[in-house]
């Protein structure tokens, strides 16, 4: 069960908490005029008084952000203290098939977390900070009327047995984006209403706040794990892994799916061993009511050369696991980026080793998907 730090916070929600605050303590915002007018954004406004707002003409070209290398020294500052207001262009659902049946269109792109490896930052260069869609009311009714096009599932598949499942955090931490506005809770509102479909979310954070949303089973949250001594070095600013495996009951309980992402696998010296170490802690720790009905997804490291080096720049130890050059192969990605996997045969053992890990430590985890 989630403890509060220093006990609850006065007004009852985590998102006035000191633990919050600490995630994320904005203090200037830069935001498009239309975004600024939208409901939505006078709503977040409206609980930041008194902080400055630069109006931008695009959320994806903020010059003193974007392509501003000194910024890399200030890498998790502004992750803190910076907010981004932008309305959402592009509303399309696209198909999937591993994780999710289809991707909707996020209401979030970046996050206030400092995950290493993380892909999202490759796009936007040297700052990566929330940037929040105002336009939710577009985006549900978008994705209600995508749900409702599809119909019945027809035929069960690794994503799910019997509803359509949309990711609906691709790009960002639904937990994290919660301290600071409703989007969340609007997906996770309108998915209860919709049952041929499910919404689903990985998420590094523990925000208690979400187990007042009343999801009804139409939400899965997909916690995100990795051995602790990885994390403390790969995850900064996460939640601890500890803390994110002993709230996942308080999120059954709430109405939420749980299911578990392995990810990302970083092979290192003694992985083997940190991740047997990791299964026996979820089989020791997770109630029988988690087990029956947790699964998991299997995600192996995949880099990117331009991270690598603005990660030099920030936090080079992390690049000791996660730049091995001598067992990773270039891979263009779908959106034409040139990152880094390790190599088929490397992946192949490194695979077939960690379902061996699982079946002994673990055998009622499901694994759903390994990549």
């Amino acid at each position: 069960m989630f403890e509060w730090e220093g006990g609850p916070p006065p007004g009852g929600g985590f998102r006035d908490s000191p633990r919050a605050r600490r995630m994320l303590d904005v203090r200037e915002v830069y935001a498009e005029p239309a975004a600024l007018a939208s409901p939505r954004g006078r709503q977040i406004l409206a609980g930041l008084p008194g902080v400055p707002v630069t109006e931008v003409a695009s959320h994806w070209r903020i010059p003193s952000l974007h392509g501003n290398e000194g910024n890399i020294g200030r890498w998790t500052r502004i992750k803190t203290e910076t907010l981004v207001l932008g309305v959402r262009q592009s509303l399309a659902t696209r198909p999937n098939g591993r994780s999710a049946d289809w991707i909707a269109p996020g209401a979030s792109n970046g996050c206030a977390m400092a995950c290493a490896y993380c892909y999202v930052p490759r796009r936007k260069g040297y700052a990566n900070p929330i940037t929040l869609f105002t336009n939710i009311e577009a985006i549900v009714a978008r994705v209600r009327a995508h749900v409702r096009a599809q119909g019945p599932k027809r035929e069960p598949n690794q994503c799910d047995p019997e509803a359509w499942v949309y990711d609906i955090g691709e790009n960002g931490d639904c937990s994290v984006d919660a301290l600071v506005c409703d989007n969340t809770a609007d997906l996770v509102a309108a998915f209860r209403e919709l049952p041929t479909a499910k919404a689903s979310f990985a998420t590094k954070f523990v925000n208690p706040d979400l187990l007042a949303l009343d999801p009804l089973g139409r939400t899965r949250v997909r916690f995100s794990v990795m051995p602790p001594d990885d994390s403390r070095l790969l995850d900064l600013r996460t939640s601890p892994v500890t803390e994110r495996i002993a709230a996942a009951a308080d999120f059954l309980d709430a109405g939420y799916e749980v299911h578990f992402n392995l990810s990302p696998v970083v092979l290192r010296p003694g992985w083997q061993r940190d991740w047997a170490e990791l299964l026996t802690h979820l089989d020791d720790v997770l109630p029988g009511r988690v087990k029956e009905q947790a699964g998991a997804e299997v995600i192996m490291l995949t880099h990117n050369q331009r991270l690598h080096e603005v990660n030099l720049g920030w936090h080079p130890r992390a690049e000791d696991v996660l730049w091995q050059p001598d067992a990773q192969e270039s891979k263009r990605s779908e959106n034409g980026a040139l990152n880094v996997r390790y190599t088929r045969g490397v992946k192949r053992e490194a695979l077939a080793r960690l379902r061996e890990l699982i079946a002994a430590h673990a055998p009622w985890l499901r694994v759903r998907y390994a990549f």
